[in-house]
């Protein structure tokens, strides 16, 4: 199952800021007032790390994932 994306990052964005998931499961944010997007959170400056991302080299339905080692691991 993919991460939850409400978590405590999500909601201690600042009021021009909002975020996006690309569809490979990566997200960003995006700063309405300056037309400008980031990998990075504009508070903590660190990226989101969900751990999952849908890669189009992948059957339908399964997606890809690391563990908190490093290893790379596939989930349906």
């Amino acid at each position: 199952m993919a991460a939850d994306l409400k978590p405590d990052w999500l909601s201690c964005l600042p009021s021009a800021w909002s975020s996006g998931v690309t569809r490979d499961g990566r997200v960003f944010f995006i700063n309405e007032e300056a037309k400008s997007t980031t990998w990075l959170h504009p508070v903590t400056g660190e990226a989101v790390i969900t751990g999952h991302r849908k890669t189009a080299d992948l059957p339908t339905g399964w997606e890809e994932g690391y563990t908190f080692e490093g290893a790379r691991c596939f989930i349906k």
